[in-house]
């Protein structure tokens, strides 16, 4: 009898989008989200509503279906979008990362779980350094394989030190699961052979985040392209848009293709994807609806009952890609305008949620939104309030990108400020599914209007309620806005597609 040893693969991963003109995230940011290593990764394995990443849990399930493994779980780390990380934390993480590594020595493979658009108080490639580093002390033997979400920013150096580099393909993001379940099949591959081939190419095209749909638009045209060129030697193709916001060197829309039979082969294919890309950048141009013809077709709405009720984003404040989840931009004009059944939300002010706390429900009081902060896109903002409903916070995501997900948005308050609803939570998180309004027994279906801070991801989640023309992307301030040209870039390459004029390109 052939008696087969378990392979070892080691887990682990550090998710943060960093968003250089927010401010700085912190251990506090990743302990309120996600932050585990060892067994206590193995222990969340178990639970039901499992907090890890949707990829590593596809990871597992396909490995678990595919070989005998066992799998030696390292440190995983998960928070909102934020500013940079404060470096001294990275730096212990890292070398917490580099300490459970050596003694898990021996292993037959690695999977990596980043974002890939990280950076630090101090480091513009800490995604670049973690690759490195688990290179460095697995040796060039070893499979690594690496999953990242379409936003990250990818460096050479990431594409060097994994043999295989798995991106998303879906933007709302609800293929995680399937991307971890394709780098393990490419880890059971290598194992029985295959040598990957990787090639990276970088275009001069920063596409702002409202151009990076799949479901329409010129990313989703290249996704789609991207794919129709699979062929029974290539492994993988993955198409990055980016996160302009990181400005790093690492910024542009990246095209990364595996092939398992010749570097040759991958670089022909990814040359023929850069070049396609480049041919329609001059549709990566954000369209948005200004905030007074927004606020007009609300007022219309709300004045005319036989007319489709309306979702606008706040794309220019979203916590998905690190805003602050505070602007009062729409919410003043909401208010000055008079419109009524309206519901906003998930408005980020832990101040505010804890004094309606203490005042409890039915109180009527002066609200100070903003009290605290000291982004000058973050408006102070006083009006009268009243306490509808009061909340822990914690629930379950409902659909999108949190489905099945437990989510915990700290002590929550429904309040009423004129004819406006506003969901104020104290953990930023952006509103990408109803559940954040049902947990106070909202309906968005019902409401005239609904406001969402998300830029993209509330799509998959509201999309039960709201067709694609019943969606507004609102031009307002914030830390996300999708006009690049309104910020200080200091690192990404330039010239770079639409801050500056097209430059010439073509494949290296």
């Amino acid at each position: 009898m052939t008696i087969h040893t378990p392979r070892r693969v080691a887990l682990l991963g550090l998710m943060l989008e960093s968003n250089r003109f927010a401010p700085v995230t912190t251990r506090e940011d990743f302990l309120s989200r996600l932050y585990l290593a060892g067994a206590e990764i193995v222990a969340e394995f178990g639970s039901i509503d499992s907090r890890l990443p949707g990829e590593m849990l596809g990871f597992r399930s396909a490995m678990d279906a595919g070989c005998a493994w066992q799998p030696v779980p390292i440190l995983i780390g998960q928070c909102e979008s934020g500013g940079p990380l404060d470096h001294a934390f990275y730096r212990e993480t890292l070398d917490d990362m580099r300490a459970r590594l050596i003694a898990a020595l021996p292993l037959d493979g690695v999977y990596i779980v980043n974002h890939g658009a990280m950076t630090t108080t101090e480091c513009r490639d800490p995604d670049g350094e973690i690759f490195a580093m688990v290179r460095e002390l697995v040796g060039p033997q070893v499979p690594v394989v690496a999953t990242l979400d379409l936003h990250g920013n990818v460096s050479q150096a990431m594409v060097d030190h994994a043999d295989v580099v798995i991106a998303y393909r879906t933007n709302p993001h609800v293929d995680m699961a399937a991307r971890g379940a394709e780098a393990a099949h490419a880890l059971r591959e290598m194992w029985q052979g295959m040598r990957p081939h990787s090639v990276l190419v970088r275009l001069p095209i920063a596409p702002p985040t409202v151009t990076l749909s799949t479901e329409r638009g010129p990313y989703a045209d290249l996704v789609a392209y991207g794919q129709s060129r699979m062929a029974a030697g290539i492994v993988n193709v993955s198409i990055l848009g980016g996160f302009a916001f990181a400005d790093t060197e690492k910024n542009g829309l990246a095209v990364i293709v595996t092939s398992r039979d010749s570097l040759r082969q991958a670089k022909a294919v990814a040359d023929d994807i850069a070049s396609h890309a480049w041919a329609d950048h001059r549709r990566y141009l954000p369209v948005l609806t200004g905030l007074r013809p927004a606020l007009e077709t609300v007022m219309r709405v709300c004045a005319s009952p036989g007319l489709p009720s309306v979702i606008l984003a706040d794309v220019g404040d979203n916590p998905g890609g690190g805003g602050r989840g505070n602007t009062t931009w729409i919410l003043q004009g909401l208010l000055e305008a008079g419109a009524h059944d309206v519901l906003m939300g998930i408005f980020n002010d832990p101040a505010l949620a804890e004094q309606a706390h203490a005042l409890g429900e039915g109180a009527r009081f002066l609200a100070v939104f903003n009290r605290d902060e000291q982004d000058a896109r973050s408006r102070r903002l006083e009006v009268p309030a009243t306490v509808l409903r009061l909340r822990d916070g914690d629930c379950v995501g409902r659909r999108g990108l949190y489905a099945g997900r437990p989510v915990n948005l700290g002590p929550s308050a429904l309040l009423a400020v004129g004819g406006v609803r506003v969901a104020v939570v104290s953990v930023r998180t952006q509103c990408a599914d109803p559940a954040f309004f049902e947990m106070f027994g909202e309906d968005p279906a019902r409401a005239r209007a609904v406001v969402v801070k998300s830029r993209g991801h509330f799509r998959a989640g509201f999309d039960e309620i709201f067709s694609g023309d019943r969606v507004i992307e609102v031009d307002a301030p914030g830390l996300t806005s999708p006009v690049l040209a309104r910020f200080d870039f200091r690192h990404l390459p330039r010239p770079v597609f639409p801050l500056d004029a097209a430059p010439d390109w073509a494949p290296a």
